[in-house]
């Protein structure tokens, strides 16, 4: 078993460490708040994410998990480092390296005191380029070490989906890393073994590529589905239909889950990723003019969504969802967050159904609220009681989908205004008091 350190205590930080942890490994959780590294502690998960309560208490219990800000400690007590921290859009659209680019000086002056070997492996997501332009030297100026001699250096992207994190990282589609020296690599091929999924061993460059490809994929499988749905509908037919035949072929293996009309994609990666590969390819002279319209066209669906409200006529209006997808209360450039902030300054009273984001702030987790930073007085918005939310408001937008508020929502839809940009149930289309976005 390993001994790892995992700077950044984050969704996909923390998520890592708790399953690194449940398979036997000795793990070690930094970061600089204080909250969340209190959480980790008492067995506490310090964000909202399926099953990771109980595995966060499980690990913790065993004594394989612990959390610390003391950065000379982790490295001295490890021998193999991930980096987990984020990595947010800059003003121009370029990816934002300053915290990646921080954490590794803060490790690379770790290594200068520490004997032995260390491996440093970048999982936050960074464009081609990124881990030898701006990582490894912080790494080097701060140790005085040459990386891939005196210490070992990988890229290794996760592609954790936020509500089914721990369930991807034990059935993941796709296990790709990059990795400066041979020890590195056997180190990283050792830890995905068990996972039973074809590993691809590239170059550094390749697998920083491979992630921004599958995620700006994934943006551009939303913006086309809901295109054809607009499209569709336009002309009387059901667009999600057409792309449930499209998806029925699997010689072009196209997965569905994105390929369903609907509303905007965000979170914390589709966006920042499309305008980050936006600008590499503008600063090699390379047109971008797909990912131009993606971002263009993604747009147009929350001026879109806010149109059917606005045409509605009503001064207050509920909200089912605001996180940027169901099972999660990540609001990172979450759309239905937007969506309800422009409302807001339109002067409409917005209240929000979400029990994710509530579950966060009823449990006092330090980052409750979580990337919000358009919608003002989110908390005291919360409504906890799905009844009150639709009794009090004059029409209902409904953003996410939750299993149990499907029943008392179709009933609603007889009385009450629907704005529907996810979609209830397949028989209802567009019609009297109820409206699908694409349907």
């Amino acid at each position: 078993m390993a001994r790892i350190s995992i700077f950044g205590i984050g969704y996909v930080g923390v998520v890592s460490a708790a399953c690194l942890a449940r398979d036997g490994h000795d793990v070690i959780a930094v970061d600089v708040d204080a909250g969340k590294i209190a959480a980790i502690n008492a067995g506490l998960a310090p964000i909202v994410e399926t099953g990771l309560d109980e595995l966060v208490e499980e690990v913790v219990a065993a004594g394989r998990l612990r959390a610390t800000d003391d950065v000379q400690h982790a490295i001295d007590a490890t021998e193999l480092s991930f980096i987990c921290v984020g990595t947010p859009s800059a003003e121009d659209g370029s990816v934002g390296l300053g915290y990646v680019e921080t954490v590794c000086r803060d490790i690379g002056r770790a290594l200068a005191r520490k004997d032995g070997r260390h491996a440093v492996v970048i999982r936050s997501t960074t464009v081609p380029g990124s881990t030898e332009g701006t990582c490894i030297p912080a790494l080097e100026a701060a140790s005085g070490k040459r990386a891939g001699a005196d210490f070992g250096v990988g890229y290794y992207p996760e592609f954790l989906r936020e509500s089914t994190a721990i369930k991807d990282y034990y059935d993941p589609g796709l296990i790709v890393f990059g990795a400066l020296d041979p020890a590195t690599a056997e180190t990283l091929t050792a830890l995905n073994a068990p996972l039973g999924c074809k590993i691809h061993a590239v170059d550094l460059r390749t697998a920083e590529m491979v992630k921004y490809t599958s995620n700006t994929w994934r943006a551009v499988k939303v913006t086309f589905a809901n295109e054809i749905g607009n499209i569709a509908k336009s002309a009387g037919l059901d667009g999600q239909t057409v792309m449930e035949i499209l998806c029925s072929d699997s010689k072009i293996a196209l997965s569905p889950y994105f390929m369903r009309p609907g509303f905007a994609f965000g979170g914390s990666c589709l966006p920042k990723d499309v305008r980050a590969l936006r600008h590499m390819a503008a600063a090699n002279g390379t047109a971008t003019h797909l990912l131009d319209a993606v971002l263009e066209a993604n747009a147009a669906q929350i001026a879109r969504a806010e149109k059917m409200v606005r045409d509605a006529g009503h001064s207050r209006v509920g909200f089912v969802g605001i996180s940027f997808k169901p099972g999660t209360d990540d609001l990172r450039e979450s759309p239905l967050a937007e969506l309800a902030s422009r409302l807001i300054r339109a002067g409409v009273q917005v209240d929000i159904y979400d029990p994710y984001v509530s579950e966060a702030y009823s449990s006092g987790h330090s980052a409750a609220g979580r990337g919000n930073d358009v919608i003002p007085d989110l908390k005291d918005r919360l409504i906890d009681d799905l009844d009150r939310l639709i009794e009090g408001a004059g029409a209902v937008v409904i953003g996410n989908l939750y299993n149990e508020t499907v029943s008392r929502l179709e009933e609603a839809a007889a009385n009450v205004p629907m704005l529907d940009l996810t979609r209830l149930n397949r028989r209802l289309v567009s019609g009297g008091r109820y409206q699908g976005i694409c349907w």
